[in-house]
């Protein structure tokens, strides 16, 4: 069994760690537990040609990091991770009388298709200066594009809830695929459905019923790797990858966010402070109460405007799904402490040292290893989170939710 994650972002892309590079995207793949991960940004010149210079071909479409630029420490960690080609293009365009911004992620079969794509790409707008690129170009004229240039891509639309940038987005997006590929639409066969959103609220959804449902992470540095993930049972090969996301030959499911814990779950207003239910927000007349601008409308608002049917509905025959917390939040939350400061990153990297992976700690090691290593509190999280005992404050507006496992009173007291 593999995890994946396909879709990251480069130090060239806006609001992105300079350590998205190969070398400290293939150490934290190792400490993650990720076996194929997307090298994103696939546009930018700079990006590509440093891809080419530090990576190697492994299995039939995939790379491996050169052996001379691994990181001290890599070496520790099993075989190394697999690199697939990928990027994401922003598309901003008249479409239907409404501006449209979608967001898509597009995977290759190789760096030669990815010139290729580029090349092309290059003629139609600026994709030097971001490597997530800004075009004017309708998303179904980029598929037509992808198709031409690397027949063998897969065109994936990307968190396709989030209220401003997103297929079915609040504010921009499209209430049906049709109306936004129309006769290219079958090239479509897997949706991401982003981090306010899992599998259990896109069912709700019959039209996204013939459709792969993947997850990855968007990260913008690399300890964000992995927030969401896919699980792969297949060959390890860009065919046996493309199989997986167009057909789900291989794909055993998705590793998600609480989807309370995305930044964009429920409705509201941030500056105001305001977090609401879709309910709420219908009986404000979807104006923020404090300052009467515009309330953003979130992914639960939005798969509800589209559902046909009730919560609760499982699909049958679906990919199943497991929600998980990050490790440093998983330290935080169990000891009281800051996820982001030194003393969760302390316990991180000795846990990692000691136990193994990320995921194999929050999926699989025994409790009374972490126990043993980490401590009652981090065992006692840890146990909660598996059996889903997680109490969640819905994330809003662009503002992330939160997580807590264990109460002020229990964490003193254990």
């Amino acid at each position: 069994m593999y995890i994946g994650d396909l879709h990251i972002h480069s130090r060239y892309s806006m609001a992105t760690s300079r350590d998205c590079t190969p070398e400290y995207l293939d150490l934290w793949a190792r400490k993650k537990g990720i076996h194929i991960v997307g090298t994103g940004d696939f546009t930018h010149p700079a990006w590509r040609e440093e891809l080419a210079e530090k990576l190697e071909p492994a299995e039939d479409g995939l790379y491996v990091l050169k052996k001379e630029y691994r990181l001290e420490g890599a070496e520790r960690f099993d075989s190394p991770p697999r690199f697939v080609v990928t990027g994401e293009i922003s598309s901003i365009y008249k479409k239907g009388g409404r501006v449209r911004k979608v967001h898509s992620l597009l995977i290759l079969p190789g760096l030669e298709q990815a010139g290729a794509l580029a090349g092309r790409l290059d003629t139609i707008g600026n994709i030097r200066s971001d490597g997530r690129p800004i075009l004017g170009l309708p998303c179904k004229e980029l598929l037509e594009i992808m198709l031409e240039a690397a027949p063998e891509g897969i065109y994936v639309p990307a968190h396709i809830w989030t209220p401003h940038f997103s297929l079915f987005g609040a504010f921009s997006g499209f209430d049906a695929i049709e109306e936004c590929f129309e006769d290219l639409t079958p090239h479509i066969q897997a949706l991401e459905t982003g981090l306010s959103s899992d599998p259990a609220m896109n069912w709700r959804v019959g039209a996204l019923d013939r459709f792969q449902l993947i997850s990855n992470s968007d990260a913008h540095s690399p300890a964000k790797l992995g927030r969401e993930a896919n699980l792969f049972d297949i060959e390890l090969s860009y065919q046996g990858l493309s199989a997986a996301l167009r057909q789900g030959r291989g794909l055993a499911g998705t590793i998600e966010f609480f989807p309370e814990e995305g930044k964009y779950h429920f409705d509201g207003h941030r500056k105001c402070g305001l977090c609401i239910s879709p309910r709420e927000t219908a009986g404000y007349g979807n104006r923020c109460p404090v300052c009467g601008k515009k309330i953003t409308v979130g992914v639960l608002n939005r798969v509800e405007q589209l559902a046909d049917r009730e919560e609760g509905f499982t699909l049958a025959g679906a990919h199943p799904f497991e929600s998980l917390v990050p490790l440093p939040e998983v330290i935080g939350a169990s000891l009281g402490i800051s996820a982001a400061g030194k003393k969760a990153a302390a316990k991180y990297e000795n846990m990692i040292e000691t136990l193994g992976t990320e995921f194999s700690i929050l999926r699989q090691v025994p409790l009374e290893d972490i126990r043993k290593a980490a401590g009652p509190l981090v065992a006692e999280g840890i146990g909660r989170l598996r059996r889903g005992e997680v109490e969640r404050t819905p994330g809003f507006d662009g503002e992330y939710g939160k997580i807590s496992l264990l109460t002020p009173e229990e964490i003193a007291g254990l």
